[in-house]
């Protein structure tokens, strides 16, 4: 993904403030794991000021995370690793880590581009127009020897219209019928 733990959290700052699910005991555990675990990160005097049950939850998650960022990138990576121990959730649904995972495994949400028509861009009237001429000429062969003489100065007509190959072909027709 080539950005830093630190921009993931810039990045991730907005919803997990707005999110419901991080209440103050959530927000205390991720907290306490920062400051047990990682006191080089988070001191006791830092742990006691984000713990103060006076001041709203979401702004002392706003301050943890300035603060998080303040420290570097080994902070936040600590952060990240606090919150999916402790709210999997909220983990999995941080904008960072749905296009990380969308990016690693295309085959999980597939990308779908709709195609209405696979061949050609034509449409169902053009393939039946084209299907209708050749059953057409199909015809003319296996019955025009016998059947269609005045019918083969129709075909000759026909190929004013045409492309040269084609053209040649029907006055080829035209003329074997005249010839007989």
């Amino acid at each position: 993904m080539g950005e830093s733990f630190r921009e993931q959290l810039l990045e991730d700052t907005a919803f997990l403030r707005a999110e419901q699910k991080l209440d103050t005991e959530l927000v205390d555990k991720v907290i306490l794991q920062l400051n047990r675990i990682y006191p080089q990160i988070l001191t006791d005097k830092e742990a006691t000021r984000f713990r103060n049950l006076d001041v709203p939850t979401s702004v002392r998650l706003g301050e943890l995370l300035t603060h998080l960022q303040g420290k570097g990138d080994e902070a936040c990576r600590e952060f990240y690793r606090a919150l999916h121990l402790h709210v999997e959730e909220v983990y999995h649904s941080l904008p960072t880590r749905l296009r990380l995972r969308d990016s690693l495994n295309p085959l999980a949400s597939p990308q779908i581009y709709p195609q209405r028509n696979v061949l050609n861009d034509r449409g169902p009237l053009f393939f039946l127009g084209c299907f209708g001429f050749a059953v057409g000429m199909a015809f003319l062969y296996y019955y025009g020897e016998a059947n269609v003489s005045g019918g083969s100065r129709a075909l000759g007509m026909a190929a004013l219209g045409l492309k040269r190959k084609a053209q040649e072909v029907l006055i080829w027709y035209t003329d074997e019928g005249i010839m007989k």
